[in-house]
């Protein structure tokens, strides 16, 4: 992926962000981005999805590729099918419980050397990085349980097999219920069915309530030039959208002024943001992860006066408390030409009583 400066003992998945300054990309540090730590969601704990192999997972590219029985053969009957169905029936069962008793160890044995993890625009590879994503995410939710149920089985071979199912999931008792789909890639290896890759869809809500950590007010002011930097973040639109508003404010000078935009796509639960500054400048975002950083891609059109329209650039977040975050804006280019990456951001959150008022 890209640039990272995750501190890997937090271990969590990372989605969701806050804007912070003008989406502008004019040389400067107009253009930096403000963003805070998420922990993976429901969908990730689940750990049912579906998609491409992953290269490394045992039996997985092969597997699939495997043709159908030829015409006139026999083909499975429906003893053996309903012996199958009760077999991944009892793999999914045995996911859900060793998340819900902590096993993570249980956990890892149902994931193959090299699997993959999709969720919304986050991605992970490899057993270790999804058990590791989970645990931690676990480790800040102890009373968080899942329900998990197969709504389809569809053989794709003898070793492989695809799953279609939906998990209910609870952060805490008597909590509200949220709902994901998952479509699961599983290949028999030494007797288990486990999963090679996972595609999870979270709903629309799942996803923004994934993004309550983000609500309230984050602050900041670099030491270099006293420029202070305040982004506050609420619900909207009968809570489908959260709106931040954020202000850069320079010891001498105009302060800049934001806007973002954050919304979950339905069906596939994909986080994206639309940012609009005082400069003239605009941007659209989509998150995406790998398990060990959080990013969110920019792309937009520059500030009035730049020297140049098409701006792009990449947040990159480096959590370092539950309520502070270290934030900057790499990777950035006008019309195509490199530009300095932005100056990093040392974010810490307001008490709620501190937090500055509409």
């Amino acid at each position: 992926m890209r640039r990272v400066g995750w501190i890997t003992s937090t271990g969590a998945r990372v989605m969701g962000a806050v804007v912070a300054a003008s989406v502008c990309c004019t040389g400067g540090d107009a253009g930096a981005q403000t963003a805070a730590p998420r922990s993976p969601g429901p969908a990730a704990v689940q750990g049912q999805s579906g998609g491409r192999p992953a290269a490394s997972a045992p039996g997985s590219a092969a597997a699939a590729k495997q043709p159908a029985a030829p015409s006139g053969q026999p083909g499975p009957t429906d003893a053996s099918s309903a012996a199958l169905r009760a077999q991944l029936e009892k793999a999914t069962a045995d996911y859900a419980a060793a998340f819900n008793t902590r096993d993570f160890q249980a956990l890892a044995n149902q994931w193959t050397s090299g699997a993959l993890l999709m969720e919304g625009g986050g991605e992970l590879v490899g057993r270790e990085r999804i058990v590791e994503s989970i645990s931690a995410w676990a480790g800040r939710n102890p009373e968080s349980k899942i329900e998990m149920r197969l709504t389809g089985v569809m053989p794709l071979g003898a070793t492989v097999v695809r799953v279609k199912g939906v998990a209910r999931f609870t952060p805490q008792p008597n909590a509200r219920v949220s709902e994901s789909h998952f479509v699961s890639l599983r290949v028999l290896v030494d007797g288990q069915w486990q999963l090679a890759e996972s595609i999870v869809a979270p709903s629309q809500d799942v996803a923004m309530d994934q993004l309550d950590w983000l609500l309230g007010t984050w602050t900041a002011t670099d030491p270099a030039d006293g420029t202070v930097l305040e982004s506050r973040y609420e619900r909207a639109a009968d809570g489908h959208v959260i709106l931040g508003r954020t202000t850069i404010t320079p010891k001498e000078g105009t302060a800049i002024e934001s806007i973002d935009v954050i919304h979950a796509d339905t069906g596939s639960g994909t986080i994206r943001s639309w940012v609009f500054d005082s400069t003239g400048a605009r941007a659209e975002g989509v998150f995406e992860t790998d398990g060990t950083a959080f990013n969110r891609v920019y792309e937009g059109l520059a500030a009035h006066g730049a020297k140049g329209l098409r701006t792009r650039w990449v947040q990159m977040v480096v959590p370092t408390s539950p309520t502070t975050i270290v934030m900057q804006s790499i990777e950035r280019s006008l019309d195509g030409r490199p530009v300095a990456d932005g100056r990093p951001w040392h974010l810490a959150r307001k008490p709620a009583a501190a937090a500055t008022k509409p």
